[in-house]
């Protein structure tokens, strides 16, 4: 074997790339900021709904986010701890932005699912689950705020095991919930770490760990909760759930647990078993078969395409993820879409807002590339062997606006911006093919995707828009091309656009307006989901 290939199995041996999945409000921007806490990334953890005088979190870099006190946009944070190389990729719980997440998920190879401890299970995150279930994910369980009052922890792993399919393996206990939460047992050492608050959880929590019947332990948890331990740990390791780490990778067993990731109560425990169970880059399969990590040529695919991180220089970056080799600093690449060849000069290591620039990276990294307008989500560039990585599907929106710029004079500004959104992919932007009817029409999943691209066109292009709703809920990709749709003839109750690969798409009011031209025409193939360019086979 060749020195590189030595040096490419020690470096993606080391890595660890994940992607935080969860409901809204579970706690997931909580969570990121702990996990870079313990990982020594930042010193002072900042509050998510936070106060002038307090610090935001750092993969909330965007203004209406600091606002909202929510996630809008995914985000890559990439740090070192323990020998490790840590890609954590946080994204948006809103459903809102769902499609973000989605695109997130094809970059990561583990899944961390955060779930609510009085909650449970939430719409999002059993939707969220199942595309991860679709990639084969291994999918780590995080069950948070435990410092709450909360559910059952014995109801919540039943809920998990029956809805979700997947088997939970209890990897810590939680000792006490809500005042009376103490910290927690860890199965593997048989030991109890026991916490003491630290102020707002901005700094690591103290723990003392002791033996399981160590006085102790039992004097600082009480009587009648160290009983209700004992008790909890028997009904457990009658359950009968093994560990079986290839089940754990190929997404059939969860590991478990507990944890509250506000006073970063069991934080720095889920993050060591994370590092030494979670599954290190894997294979991608591309039009040459499956690439692995340690394949000597360079190869990577654009999964995010963000404008304006940093206001001050107008900037638009490409959120590549490498999939096998080695980048270095200066390296010319084939951009396979274009038959381009460009040099990747200006490459950035990625933490939030922040970037500095980085001169090499191996498969599992993110990294930030210029994007002059050549970047389209879903393109591979690679260098040596020709190869093809399938592309990101767009999913079917469910709301319609066009969006009008009702001051002539900043028609080049409106233009601008329209387009850096539409690259994002941050909301799907169609148009009229009536040439007489030049606004851009917004199809969104959720309402707070208008209301983004509005306050994006006005702070970051200082352009005011005026949005009005179009009567569809609905929209099909034709299959087969424009000469498919001109054979069919018009179409009642039907609006005919165009995407922005210049592709049809039919708008209808109602599922019941799709449901009558399928069944009148039943040769129109029509598809949910924006179809993917055809993976290249020479």
């Amino acid at each position: 074997m060749s020195q590189l290939w030595h040096e490419l199995e020690r470096e993606v041996e080391r890595r660890r790339t994940f992607a935080i999945i969860s409901h809204p409000d579970a706690g997931k921007t909580t969570l990121t900021e702990k996990l870079l806490l313990y990982g020594g990334a930042i010193h002072l953890a900042g509050a998510v709904k936070a106060r002038a005088a307090q610090r935001h979190a750092t993969s909330d870099w965007m203004e209406l986010e600091k606002q909202r006190g929510i996630s809008i946009t995914s985000t890559v944070l990439q740090f070192d701890y323990m020998g490790y190389c840590i890609n954590l990729l946080d994204t948006p719980g809103h459903k809102d932005f769902s499609e973000d997440t989605y695109r997130t998920l094809a970059a990561a190879d583990n899944a961390v699912m955060l779930v609510d401890g009085a909650k449970g299970l939430e719409p999002q995150t059993r939707k969220l689950f199942e595309v991860c279930r679709m990639r084969s994910l291994p999918i780590f369980t995080f069950i948070n705020k435990m410092d709450r009052p909360t559910r059952e922890p014995l109801d919540l792993l039943d809920e998990i095991e029956k809805e979700l399919g997947i088997t939970p393996y209890v990897m810590n206990w939680a000792i006490g919930t809500g005042d009376q939460f103490k910290g927690v047992y860890d199965r593997a050492t048989k030991t109890v770490h026991l916490f003491q608050r630290s102020s707002h959880g901005q700094r690591e929590a103290e723990v003392n760990i002791y033996p399981l019947d160590d006085p102790q332990a039992i004097k600082f948890i009480g009587k009648d909760l160290y009983h209700q331990l004992l008790e909890d740990l028997e009904v457990i390791d009658s359950l009968g759930a093994e560990w079986n780490t290839q089940d754990l990778h190929r997404g059939k067993l969860t590991p478990i647990f507990f944890g509250s990731a506000m006073t970063n109560f069991g934080v720095e425990l889920f993050l060591k078993s994370f590092l030494e169970c979670g599954l290190t880059p894997t294979v991608h399969d591309s039009s040459s078969g499956e690439v692995s990590p340690t394949d000597e040529d360079f190869s990577a695919f654009v999964f995010k395409l963000q404008a304006n991180m940093d206001p001050r220089h107008r900037d638009r970056i490409a959120f590549v993820r490498v999939c096998s080799g080695k980048f270095e600093k200066d390296m010319s690449v084939t951009h396979l879409r274009s038959g381009k060849v460009i040099r990747l000069s200006h490459a950035q290591k990625l933490f939030g807002q922040d970037r500095e620039a980085i001169d090499v990276a191996y498969a599992g990294d993110v990294i930030g590339l210029n994007n002059p307008g050549m970047f389209a989500i879903g393109d591979t560039i690679y260098f040596g062997k020709k190869r093809q990585y399938a592309g990101i599907p767009s999913f079917s929106p469910e709301l319609f606006c066009t969006l009008r710029n009702p001051n002539p004079s900043k028609f080049k500004q409106f233009r601008k911006g329209i387009s850096e959104l539409q690259e994002e992919g941050a909301i799907q932007i169609m148009y009229s093919v009536d040439e007489a009817k030049r606004d851009p029409i917004l199809a969104a999943v959720g309402q707070l995707q208008f209301e983004v691209a509005q306050y994006r066109l006005q702070s970051e292009y200082n352009v005011e828009t005026i949005l009005e709703s179009m009567p569809y809920s609905v929209a099909r990709w034709v299959t087969d091309g424009w000469d498919t749709l001109e054979s069919v003839g018009r179409l009642f109750n039907t609006m005919v656009v165009k995407d922005s690969l210049n592709r049809p798409v039919l708008l209808f009011k109602n599922q019941w307006n799709l449901n009558q031209v399928e069944a009148d025409h039943p040769k129109l193939r029509l598809k949910a989901i924006a179809p993917i360019s055809e993976l290249i086979t020479s």
